[in-house]
Order: structure tokens, then C-alpha cells, then sequence
């Protein structure tokens, strides 16, 4: 859902936490694959309509939901995220609370992506579209919001000194027919966050993200069982929509998240790509001076001369 961009300075200060870990490094394993062996196919554009949660695991710790959404009268639109979930130690815990205590008043909080500002992952995984570029070396992955673009590694380490960067040092391989990505240095930016509730995160992040082709059968079963109680979009902002005559194979992306500074354990999380209608749009994030309250606008800098 495409947000217009808004200054919240004063709450951003406190989303950014200091990092209380170094970031080892990680070495993934790297498996020969047999001479001719093909790598498995994930080109073409991916979806999932759903806002705004990742879905849950099978079983065990899961992601921060969404308690607005809960009973009849749930609003899935204001985000108000679970803060007691056993996952948040208490500092973060605090922090999704007061983002959520901001949204129960009818105003949004400041994200990413109604700031026009780089998500970082797991954050960026919100895009509905993406669409993922496989090459010997390296894999690029684009997201159909505001041009985000990750890089990928392939069959290679995480340096031992890593300067942070926005989407972090993502080193990739196979594993059979899974595409392992490994996620560390992620950039702590004044809006950091790995979720749409404001849940916040340090340096010493560390993502895992595993995507894999299931059969219609199979990604239909997923989807149903993974998007129980998270609401579905018809389509989106953007153009996406559901494509009820595909019957191909669909895109299991589960992944798992570390952060000693912030979670009590691991958590893990899915998402459910399915082919959509429609090509791939183009949308971008702008300062906009206009809010979404009538009558109240944004004193955003101006100037009266270019300065170029």
C-alpha cells in the first residue's frame, strides 16, 4: 500500500537502536553441483497479495501480527502490532507498543516505505511484486516499490569486516532445488525496522532465506494454511492482482531471523508468491507536503532559487 512521505523525526530516534553485537562472519557452505545439473527456474514476476503480516511457520516462533485485525471488527489497515509476542525482549516490545499506541490514534508512523527510504531486510520482503534476475555469479532481486534492488553473491563468504549497507552483504547458494540466501551488515537507517509494526532492529542481524518451486497443489495447501486470519487483497495499488486461471507452480519463500539485541530467540516467517495478472509497473516514493488528515500539511524544507 503506497504511503505518501511524512517527517515523524521525533520517533525515529527511538526506532534506532544501537547495535550490541558485532557481525561474525558467515560462511556459507557451498555444495558442488553436478556437471549439467540445471539450477531451478524462479525468472518471471512473483506476488503475494496479502497486507500487512508474513505468514506464520507451521509451528514454533513466529513473526509480530497484527492485533487490529482480530475479531469481526478488525481493521487490518491500522497496524498495531502484537507487542507481547514472547519473541520481543522488553525494549522492543516497548517500541512496537508505542507505534501501535500512534496508529490507535488515526495517524500513521513513520516506515521505510512512507518515507521513501531503503527497507532493509526482512522489511523489503512487504513488496508485492518481485521479480528475481539468476545468473552463474550473482542473483539481483528488483521489488516493485520505490526501484529497491538487492545483490547477491553467489558461492562466496561474508567478509570478516563488513561496512553495513541498506539491503546488507547477501551471499547465496544452492541446495538442490532451494535458493539458500544468507543476510548480515544490514545499515540501522532512522526508520530501521523488519516489519511493518515498527519492530526494530540492531547490527547484528542475521536473516536466512530459503525459496523453493512447490507444484500448484502444494503452493495452494501453503498459501491457504500460511494466510489463515492475514487478509488478502483483491489487487494492489500498483496493478497486481490475483491471476485465477494460473494452475503453475508457485514460490515458497521461508525465512529466519537472529537479533541478540532485540529477540529473545530466532523467529521464522513465509511468504507465498503466486504468478499474477499484469506487467510490472513502476511506482516511486515522493515527498509529498499533504497528509492524510484534510486541513493539515507537512512544513517539508523548501527554497526559493535552485541551488544548482
Amino acid at each position: 500500500m503506497k504511503r505518501k512521505a511524512r517527517d515523524f523525526r521525533s520517533l525515529a530516534s527511538m526506532t534506532a537502536l544501537t547495535a550490541v553485537m558485532a557481525v561474525g562472519q558467515m560462511a556459507p557452505s557451498s555444495p558442488t553441483r553436478a556437471a549439467g545439473a540445471a539450477f531451478p527456474d524462479f525468472s518471471g514476476i512473483w506476488a503475494h497479495l496479502t497486507w500487512p503480516d508474513f505468514e506464520p511457520p507451521p509451528s514454533g516462533p513466529g513473526p509480530v501480527t497484527n492485533r487490529s485485525r482480530r475479531g469481526s471488527g478488525g481493521n487490518s489497515n491500522q497496524l498495531v502490532g502484537d507487542y507481547t509476542n514472547p519473541i520481543l525482549k522488553p525494549a522492543a516490545s516497548e517500541i512496537v507498543k508505542r507505534h501501535g499506541e500512534i496508529a490507535l490514534t488515526g495517524m500513521p508512523y513513520p516506515t521505510p516505505s512512507n518515507q521513501c527510504w531503503p527497507g532493509g531486510v526482512p522489511f523489503v520482503l512487504w513488496n508485492i511484486g518481485m521479480q528475481m534476475l539468476q545468473q552463474p555469479g550473482k542473483i539481483t532481486i528488483l521489488y516493485s516499490n520505490d526501484h529497491e534492488v538487492r545483490r547477491v553473491r553467489m558461492n562466496a563468504a561474508h567478509a570478516a569486516q563488513l561496512t553495513p549497507s541498506w539491503y546488507g552483504d547477501s551471499v547465496g547458494r544452492y541446495e538442490g532445488d532451494t535458493l539458500v540466501i544468507d543476510t548480515v551488515g544490514v545499515r540501522i537507517g532512522p526508520f530501521a525496522m523488519v516489519d511493518m509494526y515498527g519492530t526494530p532492529h540492531t547490527a547484528a542481524l542475521h536473516v536466512v532465506e530459503r525459496y523453493r518451486l512447490l507444484d500448484y497443489q502444494a503452493a495452494k495447501e501453503a498459501e491457504e494454511r500460511g494466510q489463515r486470519n492475514i487478509t488478502r487483497i483483491p489487487r494492489s495499488d500498483p496493478g497486481f492482482a490475483r491471476n485465477p486461471d494460473y494452475r503453475g507452480p508457485g514460490l515458497q519463500l521461508d525465512f529466519t531471523v537472529e537479533d541478540e539485541g532485540v529477540f529473545t530467540m530466532p523467529w521464522s516467517g513465509s511468504i507465498s508468491y503466486r504468478r499474477p495478472l499484469g506487467g510490472w509497473p513502476e511506482v516511486s516514493c515522493a515527498e509529498d507536503v499533504h497528509v492524510y488528515l484534510p486541513g493539515r500539511q507537512l512544513a517539508l524544507p523548501t527554497a526559493d532559487k535552485l541551488d544548482f
